[in-house]
């Protein structure tokens, strides 16, 4: 291989051939070796060039996670095309939008993607549309040379602060943030693997794991099943998950609740969303061989920081400091700087050090590294206001707030969420888990609209509101309470409030 030259598939090319009889993924009442898959993987790279499809064309893959979708996009990535991935909750308009941000030569998806295309102008477009399973052609795929600068993946933000970013992942940007996680997930812990996040099960491949497919809707959240999970677990043998926040808290809960600790996990790797120190003790309870790990990060940096949850569950928490996210992980640089809503340009990086805040001052958090994703597609304006090059490095503003203190790193919500006062910021974010403590109360923050502050919450289903109001205004500096069957969150990992569609529903309210 000539110097520049990668592809993120040799990764897996490797474990097949070291472990060719090993199970690779494990999908409800199907599995698939690691030799088997590779050969699934080649029969379809020949199939999708023999379609037209080649070097550099964008796919969107709208296939659920399990073993297709791997076959599909390790198969595009050896052709050298790059697979456009959309989440399971992905919605119509969502979907739409997408589609035109990244602008696809193929569409390939389950019968029911299949269907929107007679729906979606965006999908009609796109001249090659197929399903997901293939026959075998007669010549075999054609070898393509990719390099590290070559488009693999393009990844969506969630869109929660306004529109969607496409991220664009090439294969030596994968290689970077592989080789970063790699050492935070540790996954020579175990060999037997349940990975809900699909980053994760990429990985897995490279290492020669096996992984199991969690038996739930990840476009349904709520219909999690803990004890089916739980089962799944056991009866796999399964010794380490990775997933968000609310996927590990559910089995905890269950296992807690039914006295039923699952004692065979070793490992526990969570990101996607914030970990409050009472969450962090129910894993410690709920896991109670494990070493749980909680990463701080985002689409375009992941990580930045991390903290073990024993660690965790011991840091007290109020309203007037951050959630402790751990120190900041050596392959990152952090900086604090004042929070503006504008762009930001530097001429040098002492120039931009200069423009930083000291320790314990609240400000926007800015990360630098190897694994920070560099650029986005289509989308100059999002280049121009979440990136600062300075002396040919990318700074990535995250939008969270936050403060450190020497390398510890603690959190305090999104910028745009932050409440000014007289004593500088009050944050919701620290809110959403101080509120909870209140009986009666199941999630919960604290809202500013028109100088007035409203404490927003979701009550047990036998709680009495009218206590709760009294209680409320009573111990908290705020205006007003008002109730919500359910506080929106966001649709990937049903974790963060989503403070800007919330502020829309609040002022609907009171008009």
């Amino acid at each position: 291989m000539e110097a520049g030259q990668f592809n993120i598939v040799s990764l897996f090319t490797e474990s097949a051939k070291h472990f060719p009889d090993r199970i690779a993924i494990i999908e409800k009442e199907t599995q698939i070796t690691y030799s088997e898959l590779a050969k699934e993987i080649d029969i379809t790279a020949a199939y999708f060039q023999q379609k037209g499809i080649s070097k550099g064309d964008r796919v969107l893959v709208f296939v659920p996670m399990g073993i297709d979708l791997y076959r599909i996009v390790l198969a595009l990535f050896k052709i050298g095309a790059t697979a456009v991935f959309l989440d399971e909750w992905v919605s119509f308009k969502r979907l739409n939008l997408c589609c035109k941000i990244a602008d696809c030569t193929a569409f390939i998806g389950i019968l029911k993607a299949r269907i929107l295309t007679f729906f979606s102008s965006e999908i009609r477009k796109i001249p090659v549309k197929l399903g997901i399973n293939y026959k075998e052609v007669k010549n075999s795929y054609q070898y393509i040379t990719t390099d590290l600068d070559d488009i693999a993946l393009i990844t969506f933000t969630t869109g929660s602060s306004g529109t969607p970013k496409a991220a664009k992942r090439t294969h030596g940007f994968l290689r970077a943030q592989f080789e970063v996680l790699e050492k935070k997930i540790d996954p020579e812990i175990s060999k037997i693997d349940m990975p809900v996040l699909p980053i994760v099960l990429m990985i897995n491949l490279g290492k020669g794991l096996t992984s199991v497919i969690a038996d739930f809707k990840a476009s349904k959240p709520e219909s999690l099943k803990a004890d089916k999970i739980i089962a799944q677990i056991e009866k796999h043998q399964v010794e380490s998950i990775a997933s968000s926040p609310y996927f590990v808290l559910n089995l905890a809960k269950y296992a807690l609740e039914n006295d039923h600790p699952i004692k065979n996990i070793k490992r526990i790797f969570t990101g996607g969303a914030a970990v409050f120190p009472e969450e962090a003790q129910s894993y410690v309870d709920g896991f109670p061989n494990s070493t749980s790990k909680i990463l701080y990060g985002s689409t375009e940096a992941e990580p930045i920081s991390s903290v073990n949850a024993k660690e965790l569950a011991h840091r007290n928490l109020t309203k007037d400091k951050g959630l402790f996210v751990g120190p900041i992980d050596a392959s990152a640089t952090v900086l604090i700087m004042p929070i503006e809503d504008r762009a930001l340009e530097f001429n040098s990086l002492n120039d931009l050090q200069n423009f930083s805040l000291d320790d314990g001052e609240i400000g926007e958090i800015i990360v630098s590294g190897p694994h920070v994703l560099k650029e986005y597609v289509n989308n100059p304006d999002a280049m121009k206001r979440q990136k600062i090059w300075v002396e040919g490095r990318c700074w990535h503003r995250t939008g969270d707030s936050g403060f450190r203190i020497g390398n510890e790193l603690f959190l305090t919500g999104p910028c745009n969420a932050l409440i000014q006062n007289e004593a500088g910021f009050l944050s919701p974010f620290l809110y959403e888990e101080i509120l909870k403590s209140n009986n009666g109360v199941k999630a919960g923050t604290i809202i500013r609209i028109r100088n007035k502050n409203y404490a927003v919450v979701e009550i047990e289903t036998k709680a009495d509101s009218n206590a709760i109001t009294k209680e409320l205004l009573r111990i908290y500096a705020i205006d007003d309470v008002h109730f919500m069957e359910k506080i929106p969150r966001d649709p990937r990992h049903f974790s963060k409030i989503e403070y800007k569609k919330l502020k829309l529903i609040l002022k609907q309210k009171l008009k």
